[in-house]
Order: structure tokens, then sequence, then C-alpha cells
């Protein structure tokens, strides 16, 4: 029987020298929470919980950790992850409504879901993506986090590291945008693809404008055009409207939200995000369904180390052609606890054999961003 006995939480941040900058905000630093749970037996496992945005949210997601999730967890048993899950979704489903967070509090049951599934393959003596039914644990990446300061010098950096795939952001000032795109465009061979993500910058009107300048660069996807939430109505007007395929689902959550976009097919690319919603427990059934309809599946993450990790096995689980993004911005918070798995296969991610997650956080290498909380 297992029982949870201990859950510890770290908060990192990191200074960055050249800013993370997006359409509605710029990151001067990286955050990442980290989650440990300990069982009656002394095994561990390890989660992450999506905190990016407000960059201030760190702290709060490890104090609702450490103040309304541990007295839930405490000495309690776990039949199943998926059991789990439903019980903290319960548990706090009041809270999330009187507080009018539901968002961090889906992001901290995900990082504990993540956390819990890895201890329990650990348990059963199982990497995560063999025990989801992956079939495959080497996966092809892109490069995500590409800022518009210069973003050619930065696509000629990884072009060196053997990414074959690369991500803009735009949503800035348009003629930027374009320039910058072009600039991108002309150094890549044929073989090499563009996607560019707005974050959500325009309006419908604007996107619909914006497309037809768009249309002539052969991008592999449009990402979140428009807000996440704008009705479903406006999403498939969007699509009738032009020949890029779509992207989005990092901003999604619930089920019937994402079947109803699964249903209209108006994302070409459906990206849930296992940290910031769902983790294994929900994530995995909707990446099923996802390859089922016939849609791409490529899992969005940019933060730190374990949850790239798990969206590796997420993705290798999904036995799918999709691909697997990774922010090329410098973030020791991600580098330096991922062991070998952007190393031993250059080009791609290679997940270890080793039970659960299969790389055991080496925190002492990030010791001096901790932060109290």
């Amino acid at each position: 029987m297992t029982v949870i006995k201990k859950i510890e939480t770290f908060v990192f941040r990191y200074p960055l020298k050249n800013p993370v900058i997006t359409s509605f905000g710029v990151m001067d630093n990286r955050p990442m929470v980290l989650i440990k749970i300990i069982d009656n037996d002394g095994a561990e496992g390890w989660g992450e919980v999506w905190c990016n945005f407000p960059l201030t949210g760190a702290e709060h997601r490890a104090r609702l950790i450490d103040n309304v999730f541990f007295p839930l967890l405490d000495n309690k048993k776990i039949e199943t992850p998926n059991s789990i899950f439903e019980y903290l979704v319960k548990s706090t489903e009041i809270l999330s409504v009187q507080a009018d967070e539901p968002g961090p509090i889906a992001q901290c049951i995900a990082g504990i879901d993540i956390a819990i599934n890895d201890l329990i393959a650990k348990k059963e003596n199982i990497p995560l993506w063999k025990k989801l039914g992956g079939k495959n644990k080497v996966l092809p990446i892109y490069a995500s986090g590409i800022n518009p300061t210069d973003p050619v010098s930065t696509v000629k950096n990884a072009i060196k590291n053997d990414f074959k795939a690369f991500k803009l952001k735009i949503g800035f000032e348009f003629q930027k945008d374009l320039q910058n795109i072009k600039k991108i465009k002309n150094i890549l061979s044929d073989d090499e693809r563009l996607m560019v993500d707005a974050n959500q910058a325009w309006d419908p009107s604007e996107a619909k404008e914006n497309c037809k300048h768009l249309e002539e660069f052969n991008l592999n996807w449009l990402e979140e055009p428009i807000l996440a939430n704008s009705s479903l109505e406006a999403w498939i007007n969007l699509k009738k409207e032009i020949n890029i395929p779509l992207a989005g689902g990092e901003n999604l959550s619930e089920n019937h939200v994402f079947e109803s976009f699964l249903n209209s097919n108006v994302l070409s690319y459906i990206q849930p995000d296992i940290a910031k919603w769902g983790g294994f427990s929900k994530c995995f059934p909707l990446v099923k369904k996802i390859i089922e309809n016939g849609n791409n599946y490529c899992p969005h993450f940019l933060g730190g180390g374990i949850g790239l990790i798990a969206s590796t096995h997420l993705l290798s689980a999904s036995n799918s052609s999709g691909i697997l993004e990774v922010d090329i911005n410098e973030n020791p918070l991600r580098s330096d606890l991922i062991g070998d798995l952007l190393f031993s296969n250059s080009g791609y991610a290679t997940l270890s054999d080793k039970p659960g997650l299969g790389y055991e956080p080496q925190l002492k290498n990030i010791n001096k961003y901790l932060v109290a909380h």
C-alpha cells in the first residue's frame, strides 16, 4: 500500500540577461516550482507546476501546495494516480470558485499528478513512457522561445545544434514580424520548418488581415492568433478565412473545452500543457483522443527540466508524429536538470529506460537560484 507521507516544494528563480519577450509581457527571470512527494516506503516522485506568468505566481503556487494540498494528501492512500487527481479536484472545487483561482489550483493539481505518476512508476520499476504504451523513446524536437530581437542569430545557433524546426514569437509591430519571418525563411533549407506564435495578440479581424500577408511563407502553423477563450465560432470563422494551419491548446483546460475544439477540427495542432492542466491523468486520455481524431499532438512546455521531461514521456506515449517543444533560451533550471535528454542524440530528445520519469533532479546544481516562499 502506497501512502503519502510528505510533500516538499521548491521555488527557483533564474535572473535573465536577455529577457524573454512575448506580446503580453516580458520575463526578466525564469521561475520554477518543483514538488517532491515521499511515500511510506521512502520512495520519491517529482513534479513541476506551471508558473510562468505572472512572475510573482511561483511563490503563490508553492504556498497553495503547502497550505491547501498537503493537508488534503497527508497520509492519503494512493489507489491510482487518477483517483488522487479526482479527489483533489473535488476537494478544491469550492475553493476554486470562492477564490476565483481555477488556474493556479489546476496547475498545482497537474504538478502533483506528475509527481504521483513518477512515484508509482518507480515502484513498478517501469519508465512512464513504457507504462503508458510508448514505443519510441527518441523524439523530434523544435526550437521554441525565439525572441523578435535578432531572431536570425538565434536560429543560426539552433541550426548548429541540429534543430530542424523553429518557432518565432510574433504579435508585435506587424511589419517587424514580417521582416523577421522573411529573414528566417531566407536562411532555412527546404527540409527545415518555421512556425509562428502570436501569443493571443490579435482580435479576429486583425488575425484575418494579417494572415493574408503570412500565407506566402508556407508556415507549418500559426499558434494562438486570437484569445484562446474566444468563442468557438470565432475560431471556426478564422479557420475558414485563412490558409495556414492553426495551433493552440496551452491555454485551454477541462475535457469539454478540448472536446469542442476536437469536434470542430479547428486546430490542426493541439498543444495541451501537462504542467498547466491535467497532468498525466487527464492529458494522456486527451492525447489519445487527439490522435484518434486525426489531429496532431505537439505538447506545449516552456518551463523547467522536470516539466520538459514529463512532456517528452507524454509525447512518446502518443505514438504519433508530434514534435517536442524545447525552449532554447538560456535556463539552467531546465538544462541542469534534464541529464542527457537532449544531448545523447543530437537534434532529438532521448528518454531514459530508468523507472518513472527516469531523471532525479540534482538540486545542488541549481541551489543558488532557490528562493524562499
